[in-house]
């Protein structure tokens, strides 16, 4: 059986890599593969969703939110079976918040199983938006791992947590919406509490192939989006240039008198249009010519990260650290993810993922070298990455 690492030993990222790799070394994994990098599809996960129909929040629920992963679709056959208002989050939320899956009339138990899919999301959805008045009693989230207490960790690209955040912020939830997430059962792992941040979510049921779980989860959960936490920023600035909902939603906070700063010393980041064009930057295909490893001469660098840093302003030198041996299906956000959970987030990054390599820039060399100490050993996608400082260094400029 996997076992959770002894408490304060591993980060949530090792706790990923270890549940990912489990799962495809077992055979457990199941399409779409590789798991790495998703909510993952596992063998059973159809029976662990069935059995959601036992619980009685799921009985009494009218409105329920279901996360579109595969592992889920069994969950989102079961509310549209029993005639319930499921809503599904638009991908990546770029078109809204959710979906709201309409069957046509006298739909049988095939469209019924089509409008579960992905693709019959697509097919047989009408938008819902902030003034949706959307009123969820069940919320249904994909995890990665997740312990007994109700301690969660998703894939780490924070949508789940983000989801819920607005869902909070418009109403759509309240402080007891119960939140159920699907695993197998070699997911449920003893995870360390200090792992959490404020932001992440907490579950209340774990459902998997053999096991129904009440975590009686006392911990707090979101209850909006703390748009000043440091630990947030970068994954609410990156939001910002993609989720125009989110947009919104910061304004109508901000007429409403809350505080939505990012953060003091990121009075740029506010400037959505600068985020967006960013953005599009981060997914762009890389096209830069093959360069010698550890070197930083890169001639027409593609930087992807936070080029509008206030620190990265006038002249003089930063110290730059090279990243290696990515595996091919590797993504941007992944790396992102693991430098802010081992806290050593650059001042900007040069991502160069055709040639498998990152640059990271810090503004000087103690840090660098830090960051150096701190990924040092850390394996990505099952490639243990080359970490080093670059062998030379660029300006500011």
């Amino acid at each position: 059986a996997l076992t959770g690492p002894p408490t304060g030993a591993a980060s949530k990222w090792d706790i990923r890599e270890k549940v990912w790799d489990h799962l495809e070394a077992s055979g457990l994994a199941e399409f779409p593969r590789p798991v790495h990098g998703r909510i993952p599809n596992f063998k059973g996960s159809f029976q662990a969703c069935c059995s959601i129909r036992e619980l009685d929040v799921f009985s009494r629920a009218r409105e329920v939110k279901v996360d579109p992963d595969k592992p889920l679709e069994g969950v989102r056959l079961a509310a549209l079976q029993a005639r319930k208002t499921l809503l599904v989050p638009t991908p990546r939320l770029r078109t809204g918040l959710f979906n709201k899956i309409v069957p046509p009339p006298g739909a049988n138990k095939e469209i019924l199983r089509k409008c579960a899919t992905s693709q019959g999301v697509k097919e047989y959805s009408v938008p819902v938006g902030l003034d949706g008045k959307a009123q969820v009693d069940l919320v249904v989230v994909g995890s990665v791992a997740v312990s007994e207490k109700g301690w969660r960790i998703g894939k780490g690209e924070g949508y789940a947590d983000m989801e819920y955040a607005m869902m909070v912020s418009m109403g759509a939830v309240q402080e007891d919406t119960p939140v159920v997430t699907i695993v197998h059962d070699c997911q449920v792992l003893d995870i360390a509490e200090e792992l959490l941040d404020d932001h992440d979510l907490t579950v209340d049921y774990i459902l998997t192939p053999t096991r129904a779980i009440k975590t009686h989860c006392k911990r707090p959960k979101p209850r909006g989006i703390i748009w000043h936490k440091a630990s947030y920023l970068c994954s609410c600035y990156e939001m910002l240039g993609k989720i125009p909902i989110l947009k919104t939603l910061r304004s109508r906070e901000k007429q409403a008198g809350k505080d939505v700063t990012l953060q003091d010393e990121h009075p740029a980041l506010a400037n959505t249009k600068r985020a967006a064009a960013l953005n599009e930057k981060v997914m762009a295909a890389n096209t830069q010519p093959q360069a010698a490893p550890g070197s930083a001469q890169m001639g027409q660098p593609h930087v992807e990260c936070d080029p509008l840093n206030p620190r990265l302003e006038g002249s003089g030198t930063m110290t730059t650290v090279y990243v290696g041996n990515f595996p091919p299906s590797l993504r941007v956000s992944e790396l992102k993810c693991a430098l802010r959970e081992f806290h050593v987030t650059p001042l900007r990054l040069n991502w160069q993922g055709a040639q498998h390599r990152a640059f990271l820039d810090y503004r000087d060399k103690g840090t660098a070298e830090r960051a150096v100490s701190s990924l040092r050993g850390l394996s990505l996608g099952g490639n243990a990455l080359r970490v080093e400082l670059a062998k030379s260094q660029r300006n500011k400029g």
